[in-house]
């Protein structure tokens, strides 16, 4: 049915406030590609409709079904991240491989937030984290300006700072993060606050990251947050000079976290723990279930030693524009 005139016109406003910030996005989606393509990386697309979407314990994702012609019905997700098919290719020679893929994650709304929106993720064989850390870095430098500003906050992409876990918590918190790992009293006496009923250490770390560092990160610099506990490693390999901690690292612009990263990890026996962890405690909460990745964890020993991150294009976007929302840097938004 024809939509009434009105709302034709609605529409035609609320886009031609936002065009500015679209034709920048537009450009920004070639330099990304440009970028890539000049280093050698091949651009690569992986199915979004799958039996696994992911294993992040608070992640819910939107589930579909796929019907074939003799009439069998299987359920399907919508992935989260393109991570799992993406690590396939890699054990499979695929060498380096970027992807702008589209994800869902059902139950996020914000400014910074849309259950529909663009991931841009890549894997590079053969890198550790200072190799990726210097590419990433290399990737703002080439497709944004000099100096940023997004939501108020003015970034200098000239240089950037690193910063380790345990440093930001002595730093900001008071506390020996390494020291309290898995002792929910220990770290809440260091960081002088009272346990909320119920939460666990992993509760009170997250509590504490984005009460008392994530606001400061990322602002004057590009911040890079390094070597996260080993408990919050997900598909990262421990760093081998301390098991303490695991090769990941989540990057902040403009105040904004913009990417997560890991060393992967290529143990197929510990990312099977891990999984079969992540979804013990995701029925615990009365999460979504489907089948275990199978495929993926026969393809790990397979996979080269590589480096890879995830980085959100759309907020990378709204960094380019100047914009305060996701929603502006989105051709149209999700209804």
């Amino acid at each position: 049915m024809p939509q009434p005139p009105s709302r034709l016109t609605a529409d035609a406003d609320r886009l031609g406030a936002r065009l500015a910030f679209l034709r920048r996005r537009a450009r920004l989606a070639q330099a990304v590609r440009a970028f890539f393509t000049a280093r050698g990386y091949i651009e690569v697309e992986t199915p979004y409709a799958v039996r696994t979407p992911g294993e992040e314990v608070h992640l819910r994702a939107f589930a579909t079904e796929r019907e074939t012609p003799d009439g069998t019905r299987e359920p399907l997700f919508l992935h989260t991240s393109p991570e799992f098919a993406m690590k396939r290719l890699l054990a499979g020679g695929a060498g380096r491989i970027f992807q702008l893929a589209r994800v869902w994650r059902n139950g996020e709304a914000s400014d910074l937030h849309a259950t529909e929106f663009t991931m841009l993720e890549w894997y590079d064989p053969g890198a550790g984290m200072d190799e990726l850390i210097a590419e990433t870095h290399d990737l703002l430098r080439a497709v944004l300006p000099p100096v940023v500003t997004c939501r108020g906050i003015t970034t200098d992409l000239a240089r950037a700072d690193r910063l380790t876990m345990a440093e930001a918590f002595a730093r900001d918190v008071g506390a020996d993060l390494l020291a309290t790992a898995g002792d929910a009293a220990a770290l809440a006496e260091a960081a002088g606050v009272a346990r909320r009923a119920g939460e666990d250490w992993e509760d009170l770390f997250f509590r504490l990251l984005l009460a008392r560092i994530e606001p400061a990160l990322g602002r004057a610099h590009p911040t890079f947050l390094t070597h996260w506990p080993a408990a919050q490693a997900a598909l990262a390999r421990r760093d081998p000079a301390d098991p303490r901690v695991a090769l990941r690292f989540e990057l902040f612009v403009c105040g904004i976290e913009l990417a997560n990263a890991f060393v992967e990890l290529t143990d197929a026996a510990e990312q099977r723990a891990r999984f079969l962890t992540d979804r013990a405690r995701r029925a615990a909460l009365g999460g979504q279930d489907w089948p275990l990745d199978e495929a993926l964890l026969a393809a790990l020993p397979a996979m080269p030693e590589s480096a890879g991150i995830a980085l959100g294009f759309d907020r990378l976007a709204m960094i380019a524009a100047g914009a305060d929302r996701i929603a502006d840097v989105q051709w149209l938004p999700t209804p």
